[in-house]
């Protein structure tokens, strides 16, 4: 009974403030408006202000207030960890209000954004790439804020994860025993990244690749792809002699020396 009767009081408080935020919404006091879009924001309560700053800003658009409620509008979205319309409204506010004391706020927060949106390596990668350029553009333009520390670490952090996605990419053909691909696949990475953390690892898969590929070749095609495997050895060792793959790489190399010099009258 005791429960039923606390359940009752909250649900009517509930509904009672309910009642109260829709008369505020529907009033034509748009001073009252603004006050109250400040107390629930205040207050945390960052669906009520958004709700009620998407109403009133129309209204002081061209006024002294335009620019605080549009910005605070932006973080209204942005605390509810709306990255999507908090990164819009940021931008837009950047693009609207280019000498406000927020301004520079705005234009870190819009990057910050699109960094919140950006996926796994696994996952298209268009809102890191989105990211990048907008922390980079922050930073030049504002080299000295209190963000451009963090900022550029958080540059690192998404260039390490394209590379992530490059390596992932080209590791698939790999997986998948596509051999000729994945070679191309394996050097696109290593050439768009050359001081890439996996590079052993990709380079160990291109000399291996080329090993499948030649072990499983038409016989008119293998004496040429065994030769290639080679190079690629050379290449492989002389940069990493000391890798964890060399045993492995110092095996190929022996298998695809012996094919050679079996077919040495033919080469």
């Amino acid at each position: 009974m005791r429960k039923n009767l606390l359940y009752s009081v909250i649900l009517t408080l509930a509904l009672v403030s309910c009642s109260g935020f829709e008369k505020i919404l529907k009033s034509p006091d748009y001073k009252l408006k603004y006050r109250k879009a400040f107390e629930f924001y205040n207050k945390e309560e960052y669906t009520k202000a958004a709700t009620l700053f998407d109403d009133i800003v129309n209204y002081f658009r061209g006024t002294t207030k335009a620019d605080t409620i549009t910005f605070y509008q932006a973080m209204s979205y942005y605390k509810q960890k709306d990255y999507i319309l908090g990164g819009h409204y940021f931008g837009t506010f950047a693009q609207n209000f280019m000498y406000s004391p927020f301004t520079e706020e705005a234009e870190y927060l819009e990057a910050f954004c699109y960094y919140q949106l950006s996926p796994r390596p696994q996952l298209d990668q268009s809102s890191t790439t989105t990211a990048i350029e907008s922390l980079r553009s922050f930073v030049n333009k504002y080299p000295l804020s209190k963000h451009s520390g963090e900022a550029r670490e958080l540059i690192a952090e998404m260039q390490d994860k394209l590379v992530e996605k490059s390596r992932l990419n080209a590791k698939l053909y790999y997986d998948m025993g596509v051999y000729k691909a994945s070679i191309i696949a394996l050097k696109n990475s290593l050439d768009e990244y050359p001081d890439t953390k996996y590079k052993e690892e990709l380079m160990w898969l291109v000399l291996d690749s080329n090993y499948q590929l030649a072990a499983n070749s038409v016989p008119t095609k293998q004496k040429e792809r065994f030769q290639s495997t080679i190079d690629e050895y050379y290449s492989f060792t002389s940069r990493y002699p000391n890798s964890k793959y060399k045993k492995d790489a110092d095996k190929i190399y022996q298998e695809a020396d012996n094919f050679l010099k079996a077919n040495v009258l033919n080469y």
